[in-house]
Order: structure tokens, then sequence, then C-alpha cells
């Protein structure tokens, strides 16, 4: 059956990017948090530990916040090969090249460069999903990529050791745009699971590098320290990183998300880091604008629903959701399920129920 909303209750309805939204920027606060400490707690720490002690802490975050599968949908054989390049992009090269950068950079300007990281988001969610790239946001991503362009002139004032350190940060924020994308065919999965076998594989790589690297292990203090940054800043974060990309999409929640950046360069210089500039001020100030930009976006249209059928958790009270149990559950739960065609006009963002194109 189609079914057609009136415009007054598109405009009654709440903003479905606000829960999204918050996940997001709670996600963003923790790993903006853990860019300084990770530089506090791992300088003079090889990468490859570094990043072994990093997501070994995700890795047991995962484990103790795993749900049932009657609430969150499990995950599959399938999805092992894109879990795979995940865990190689997000869990090995990333936080490496993170690792290393930070030991060649200021961690204000390494943080403010993670900016980039929703341009690349937002860049490959319009092309591999179709996810809406309008004016605004081209614009916004304009300003993202001017002010990684001042933070690489910044410190290639400095020196080149700095602008290599910086270099390295880029290559990160690349490895972790393409983790974010291909991360959007598993949200609708347990995303504890998701980020239980992810950091499990990328913690495993890392030890393995570590040790063919003869890498010195660290005191006992910096390893429970990364082990805790780990667990908040990269499993915690990454958790609540899925269940946003879940609630609006990849290229929104890699935009909320470039708030991550601002939180950590704060941190870096409440820690006493005296490194700054105009530029670096500039740069700042233009990625900022461009993260405003992403966050004044409003969505709305008449599109049309095809039939579907899918597993993940959810409510019946969104609107979607219309079949019926012979005994009505309450809350969040999981199961296979159908959706029939209807068309009608809400406000609307690119979760698992809004995948159209647009021209």
């Amino acid at each position: 059956m189609i079914r057609r909303q009136n415009s007054g209750m598109t405009e009654r309805t709440p903003s479905p990017a606000l829960r999204g939204g918050l996940l997001a920027l709670l996600a963003a606060l923790l790993f903006g948090l853990s860019t300084p400490l990770v530089q506090h707690f791992g300088r003079g720490l090889g990468a490859f530990a570094t990043a072994a002690l990093l997501y070994a802490g995700a890795a047991l975050v995962g484990l103790a916040l795993r749900q049932p599968a009657s609430r969150e949908a499990r995950l599959r054989r399938s999805d092992m090969p894109r879990l795979l390049a995940m865990a190689a992009l997000g869990a090995v090269i990333g936080p490496v090249a993170l690792a290393w950068g930070l030991q060649h950079t200021s961690g204000s300007s390494a943080s403010l460069m993670l900016s980039l990281e929703a341009a690349f988001t937002v860049l490959l969610a319009w092309r591999l999903y179709g996810e809406t790239l309008d004016r605004r946001v081209a614009l916004a991503m304009a300003l993202l990529l001017a002010g990684g362009l001042a933070l690489v002139l910044e410190q290639g004032l400095v020196g080149r050791v700095q602008l290599l350190g910086l270099l390295a940060v880029l290559a990160a924020t690349a490895a972790w745009g393409i983790d974010n994308t291909l991360s959007r065919a598993v949200a609708e999965r347990d995303p504890s699971q998701v980020v239980l076998v992810k950091a499990a594989i990328g913690a495993a790589a890392s030890f393995a590098l570590a040790g063919l690297a003869g890498e010195a292990w660290p005191p006992a203090t910096a390893a429970l320290a990364l082990l805790a940054v780990g667990a908040t800043g990269y499993g915690l974060s990454l958790r609540l990183y899925l269940l946003a990309q879940r609630e609006f999409g990849a290229g929104r929640t890699g935009s909320v998300f470039a708030f991550a950046p601002f939180i950590g360069a704060l941190a870096a210089l409440a820690m006493g880091e005296r490194s700054s500039s105009w530029l670096l001020a500039a740069g700042g100030a233009l990625m900022l604008l461009g993260v405003l930009l992403h966050l004044a976006e409003s969505h709305a249209h008449e599109h049309t629903h095809e039939a579907l059928d899918h597993e993940h958790a959810h409510t019946h009270d969104d609107g979607h959701h219309q079949h019926t149990h012979t005994d009505m559950p309450t809350g969040p739960h999981s199961h296979w399920h159908q959706h029939a065609p209807q068309r009608h006009i809400h406000p609307h963002v690119p979760d698992a129920h809004h995948q159209h194109r647009h021209s």
C-alpha cells in the first residue's frame, strides 16, 4: 500500500539527525580527547606497539558490550572480507600512521588535520552510496580542504620533519575515511561485535608487526594508559560512530565527527602545548566553518520506499516499521522483517531506509 504524509505532518516531524548528531558528537569527544593522550603516553614508543595497545583496549570494550541476537543483528560470514579491509585500514594503517605522525608534528596541528577525515568520508559516501552532496556540502568540503592546506603550509614553514609528520596524519585520515565508508554496510549489525572483530584483528596484526620490527614494549604504566585510551577513544567511540551511521548515514556522521580534531587541539593546548600561529588559527577557523555548514543542512522531499527485506535493530514508533508481532515487543529488537512500498514526505537522512538516489 502506498501512503503519503501531508505537509503538516512533515513540519511536526522531529529532526531525524538529532539522535545521530548527538551520537556522533559523543564519538567525536572521546576520539578527540584521545589524540593528545596518545601523543603523551606514546612518547618514545614504536608506532606498531602503540596501535596494538590502543586496539587491544578497543577489543575489550567490544567484548564487554556485545548484545544478544534478539536485540542486535549478528555479523555474517559474508561480512568478513569487509571487516578485514576495515581492520587493515582503520586498525593498522590509520593508527600506525597517526602514531608516527604525532611523534613528528605538533598535537594541535595533527588534531586539526584529522578534520579532513570528514572530507574523505563525505566524498566516498556520495560516490558509493549516492548520499546527497548539494552546494552547501560541497562548499563545506572546500572549506575543510582549505583549512588542511593552511595547516600543511604552517608545518612546512617549521621544517621538513614537521611536514612529514603532518602528511603521515593525512594518510591516517585517508585510511579512516575509506574505513568509515566501508563500515556503513555493517552499521546495522551489533556495533559491539563489529568493534570486537575489527579491533581484535587490528591488535593482532599490530602486535605481530611490532615484534617483527623489534619495537620495545612500554612500561606497565604507559601500557595501561594506552589500553584505557584505546577503550574509550577507539572502542567506545567506534561503537557510537557506528550507531550514528545507522541513524543518519556515513557522510553526515563523518561531518559531525569532524568536531573531534577541535576537541583534540583544545586538549593539546590545555596540556601545555604552545605550538600555535595565525596559520593554525586560520586553518582551524576554516574547518570549523565547514563543519557548521554540514550541520545546518536540511533535507526533505517526496520519496518512494521500494519493498525491502532486511534485519536490524528497530522499534515500531518510527513510521517505517509497520509489521506486527503476536506479542508486540517493547523497545529496540532485531529480526528479519519486510517493508511494504510506500510514498511520503518527511525530513530524512540517508539511513538504512532512505538509500534513494538524487540527481
